[in-house]
């Protein structure tokens, strides 16, 4: 991967891959979701979802890891110190939410099927499959697809197919998320200029969602 912004304009290599990648990946993202906790068949099933996104992403054309400017106004550094306290940020947010979210079954009750997966299966396993998934995710929605779109409506166009393809799971609080880490991740594509730092954001957010989650949503039970 390349640490510098990528070019405007996109070819039509990028926009035909891109659009490939999204049919393939919105239907094994929605399978994936839907095996039983507990079915060792979750494990292969999300690792072929990343390989989707991360082949589709770099197949349509160079990923750019991007840069950020720091407080001092030095040289441009890599997005990472920033990236790190915008997940945080973010990850506080969605925790205090879960504390109201907690009362209404209806929300709840899908997210902590969703969370069985790794009560009932192995949590190491679980947990490195969501770092990967965070991973390609980003290499993908604000990798190829962000290149893909024209850039003035790159940041609203990315984060409403993100949460129309993770709608596929049919768990509304999964939407929602959705949009949000959509929304704050595309925005910080673009001032960045490449993926680094919204997988940084991506996996601090991701990966404090799966393990404190589960008992804010089951105090509520």
């Amino acid at each position: 991967m390349d640490e510098q912004p990528e070019p405007a304009g996109a070819s039509t290599r990028q926009r035909v891959g891109a659009a490939a990648t999204l049919v393939v990946g919105a239907v094994v993202l929605s399978w994936a979701l839907r095996i039983v906790p507990g079915d060792p068949l979750f494990y292969p099933a999300t690792l072929a979802l990343a390989a989707v996104w991360i082949a589709g992403a770099y197949l349509s054309g160079p990923i750019h890891l991007g840069r950020a400017v720091t407080r001092s106004g030095g040289p441009r550094t890599l997005p990472l110190v920033q990236s790190f306290a915008l997940g945080l940020l973010l990850l506080g947010i969605f925790l205090a939410g879960a504390l109201v979210v907690s009362r209404v079954p209806l929300l709840r009750d899908p997210v902590l099927e969703l969370l069985d997966h790794a009560r009932l299966g192995s949590l190491p396993a679980v947990l490195a499959i969501t770092a990967l998934n965070g991973i390609s995710e980003e290499l993908y929605f604000r990798g190829a697809l962000f290149a893909a779109i024209p850039d003035r409506i790159a940041v609203p166009a990315t984060t409403l197919v993100y949460a129309l393809v993770t709608a596929t799971a049919a768990i509304p609080l999964l939407t929602l998320a959705a949009v949000a880490v959509g929304l704050v991740t595309a925005l910080h594509r673009r001032v960045t200029g490449g993926v680094l730092g919204p997988i940084v954001t991506h996996l601090t957010w991701s990966i404090g969602m799966l393990l404190a989650l589960g008992p804010l949503l089951n105090a509520g039970v």
